[in-house]
């Protein structure tokens, strides 16, 4: 049944208190929060059940992951798999904090860390792109071998929502085949997403930059002699590093023909085989809102939410650091998948 009429863009549901509505802020409470450690000292029953897998994603390719199934003897809901963002990992606040709460409502949860992240710079030679689908559609289908409970959804922060929504694009040809593919603030446009670092705050800039920088010198140490990035030490431009960094470092000739990789629209989601959900703030400092101009509530795209505020992956509304987006996705998938 096709619910997208049921679901409209609004913009006025997320109403966070006046001292926390800065999109800096809301971005920087979204990972620099403590609300891991919160989910920690209430006795995080999802990290007691977490086990890592090290997952053969074929050809080669491994990646890491961590399995929180639920216990024997209570039916789980289904399987929500989540991708961090770009240089985030399996503990980052946003994701660790959403598994916590899927576990409670008794979704088994696995974790993914994308190629390079969580400290897994050595367990592949050739370094992260963002354009490497395939081995995340390998990843799936090893976990779904792994747990085969049904429903199957995905959910991805920013370059992880990107993923997902190419999960629910890509996926069924590949034979992954989710219920619901869940984005929150995704970069869909990544061009406009690295022009938008540049332009933006020099925090955010210098934030991004120093990030990258930290991964390639992990990359290298890890295979000593095969790399030498030295030359990235000196560009101050996010759009000038990943230039050079498409040319030197993935399949694809150009920038150009890297950025079209993983470039989506509202038109190939709303046709998308899988049903999809969308959240993004309209003052998101990275993600520039008029992307998504044409999307909204229509054939695949089941839900489209588009809050005045939010920052990225922030959503942060009160000093309890309660997420307004994690109510809305559990919600989603009480609509959705049931």
């Amino acid at each position: 049944m096709n619910l997208a009429a049921e679901t409209q863009t609004r913009a006025d549901d997320f109403r966070p208190r006046w001292w926390l509505r800065h999109p800096q802020l809301q971005s920087a409470l979204a990972t620099k929060s403590p609300r891991r450690r919160l989910w920690l000292r209430r006795g995080s029953t999802m990290e007691a059940a977490a086990r890592e897998y090290v997952l053969d994603c074929g050809g080669g390719v491994r990646l890491v992951g961590y399995h929180s199934p639920q216990p024997a003897g209570r039916a789980p809901r289904g399987l929500a798999v989540l991708i961090h963002g770009w240089e985030g990992c399996h503990d980052s606040a946003y994701l660790y904090s959403m598994a916590c709460r899927l576990y409670a409502q008794d979704w088994s949860v696995f974790r993914l860390n994308l190629r390079d992240h969580g400290g897994t710079h050595a367990l592949n030679p050739e370094p992260f792109h963002s354009a490497r689908l395939d081995e995340v559609l390998g990843a799936l289908r090893a976990v779904r071998a792994l747990d085969a409970v049904r429903p199957l959804v995905v959910i991805g922060y920013s370059l992880g929502g990107n993923f997902a929504l190419r999960v629910g694009l890509y996926g069924p040809a590949a034979g992954v085949q989710p219920q619901l593919a869940v984005g929150v603030s995704p970069s869909i446009n990544p061009g406009a997403t690295l022009e938008a670092i540049d332009r933006g705050p020099v925090l955010i800039r210098h934030y991004f930059l120093d990030k990258w920088r930290k991964t390639l010198r992990a990359k290298a140490a890890a295979w000593p002699g095969r790399y030498d990035f030295s030359a990235y030490r000196g560009i101050t431009s996010f759009v000038a590093t990943t230039r050079r960094f498409a040319v030197e470092h993935t399949e694809y000739a150009s920038y150009e023909d890297y950025l079209a990789a993983y470039t989506l629209t509202p038109r190939m989601l709303m046709n998308a085989p899988t049903p999809l959900a969308l959240l993004t703030a309209q003052d998101d400092p990275v993600i520039p809102f008029r992307d998504f101009a044409g999307l909204h509530a229509q054939g695949s795209v089941l839900a489209c939410e588009t809050p005045a505020r939010g920052g990225h992956c922030g959503f942060i509304e009160n000093l309890a650091l309660e997420c307004w987006a994690e109510r809305k996705i559990l919600d989603w998938l009480e609509r959705f998948t049931s």
